[in-house]
């Protein structure tokens, strides 16, 4: 059985769906920690990245002591 690129291991955290996922990779992130250099109203300007996948995403780089760029 071959995996989807959707369904393979993310580095991303539960709740991030593929979309968002390749939204991200079109802008050269593969990992959380990464998204500091960007500020909110990009990630939003993303097709794919929706306000369920950027709570979550926020809530993951608050729990790792991080944040968005101001």
């Amino acid at each position: 059985m071959k995996i989807r690129d959707s369904q393979k291991v993310s580095n991303f955290p539960k709740g991030v769906g593929a979309p968002a996922i390749r939204a991200l990779a079109s802008v050269g992130v593969s990992k959380v920690e990464q998204l500091v250099k960007f500020r909110e109203v990009q990630l939003k300007g993303l097709h794919g990245i929706g306000p369920k996948a950027l709570g979550v995403l926020k809530a993951e780089l608050k729990s790792k002591g991080l944040s968005l760029k101001k």
